[in-house]
């Protein structure tokens, strides 16, 4: 018998009984500030809430980002086992919230949201443990997702999802530029194995081949109403096999002949989502794939003093950016990644920043259209382990229920499920 949740169950049944009028409290309010004992699962809370049909509404910029719904039958139980904080509260209580939202001068406002998005997420059989947040805040948060990787994408199965996240990846077929440090382990020789033959399944003589076919695939996904969201060296390699296609940009060992000479003449940047003007770093044994990543000597921080700040948006005029940073913090710690952070300067004018360190010249966060759907990228590798180095352990997130940084991740998931309401601007 599992003892804690029945004990859990016990508690809110008892303070179930000491209300005196259930008519009168018909809200549950969750609120996301400092109070919160469970931000993580409380996005997991709010998604099993849309599971049930039933409405959530996303008080954007109220107490952290709180979010409210009809007292349903089950709701409590499944709050207090989850370990979210929630109150009770009446009609009156919350239409007092709703005005105070309501209020032209307050920048908050009220998004609805109605849908449980269908989430995949483009990552390998073979995944190491090391290697994605993502998976791992979903997995905390208990939120259902669907694994994918290059097959399931060439074979058109992108639109039967509403949001897709890009683990750690290489889209330039480099295998992540590991060969100097890692090509002896079992590992590495396996994914490469892996990769060649996906590669010849799907009808591709190279591995870097299949990942341009992949990463347009994917664009199309965003065009079509997709809502694509990458962390680390899945944002920046994913713009570089953009503008790379048809261009030999790898080195032997990585494809069995030697790259294009003139491969950085040959970029084409109109094809990118987020970056242009950059320059490849072609030598095989570098840790790197272009100078959009900064340079860890040239970012003047180190783990004490490493952090980027979110940027205010209005929530009434552009309710997309506020519901992508919403937070009970605004000063964000950093954390690095193989892509830490984005060098500002080779940023296409049209991408929206939502968090930088501008000090060092650097933004972490940002987000941007095309056609009917949205990116977001997000640099570093873990939000709560400021290095991550290959071949350490995941991180334990029960030791990390509020962090914002994992927040950041989870406002993308909830993000695809709003209503869509008209731009007043």
């Amino acid at each position: 018998m599992n003892f804690p949740r029945l004990f859990a169950l016990l508690l809110v049944l008892v303070a179930g009984l000491a209300r005196p009028l259930a008519g009168w409290a018909n809200h549950i309010f969750i609120p996301m500030d400092n109070t919160q004992k469970e931000h993580l699962k409380a996005y997991g809370a709010a998604y099993w809430l849309l599971g049930k049909q039933v409405e959530v509404d996303w008080l954007l910029n109220y107490r952290g980002g709180a979010f409210a719904c009809d007292v349903v039958a089950g709701a409590e139980n499944e709050l207090a086992v989850r370990g979210v904080s929630y109150q009770v509260i009446s009609e009156a209580q919350y239409t007092s919230i709703l005005s105070e939202i309501a209020d032209p001068n307050a920048n908050m406002d009220v998004m609805k949201l109605e849908k449980v998005p269908k989430i995949a997420v483009y990552t390998p059989k073979g995944k190491q443990p090391w290697d994605d947040a993502v998976t791992m805040v979903l997995a905390y948060a208990e939120i259902p997702y669907t694994q994918i990787y290059d097959d399931e994408v060439l074979r058109g199965d992108l639109p039967k999802y509403d949001w897709l996240h890009l683990h750690h990846e290489d889209f330039t077929g480099q295998y992540g530029k590991f060969y100097a440090n890692y090509r002896s382990r079992p590992w590495y020789q396996q994914q490469q194995r892996d990769a060649e033959a996906a590669a010849k399944r799907n009808g591709f003589t190279k591995v870097s081949q299949m990942k341009g076919a992949v990463t347009v695939k994917m664009q199309e996904f965003i065009a079509g109403g997709g809502f694509l969201f990458a962390m680390c060296s899945a944002t920046d390699s994913y713009d570089i096999a953009l503008a790379g296609l048809g261009v030999d940009m790898v080195e032997t060992m990585y494809d069995g002949d030697a790259a294009d000479p003139a491969a950085q003449s040959k970029l084409n940047f109109n094809r990118t989502l987020a970056f242009q003007n950059f320059q490849l770093r072609m030598n095989p044994y570098e840790y790197e794939y272009s100078n959009i990543d900064m340079d860890p000597r040239e970012r003047g921080v180190y783990e004490d003093n490493d952090y980027f700040q979110l940027f205010n948006f209005s929530a009434k005029y552009d309710p997309v950016p506020t519901m992508l940073t919403q937070n009970h913090e605004r000063t964000v710690h950093g954390f690095m990644g193989q892509t830490t952070a984005f060098r500002k300067q080779l940023i296409k004018p049209d991408v929206v920043t939502m968090g930088e360190n501008k000090a060092s010249g650097e933004v972490r966060y940002m987000h941007g259209t095309l056609g009917k759907g949205t990116w977001t990228f997000y640099g570093g590798h873990d939000p709560e382990d400021y290095q991550h180095l290959v071949e350490e352990e995941p991180t334990d997130l029960s030791l990390h229920p509020n962090s914002p940084g994992y927040r950041l991740i989870l406002n993308n998931i909830l993000f695809p499920a709003a209503k869509k309401k008209k731009q007043k601007t």
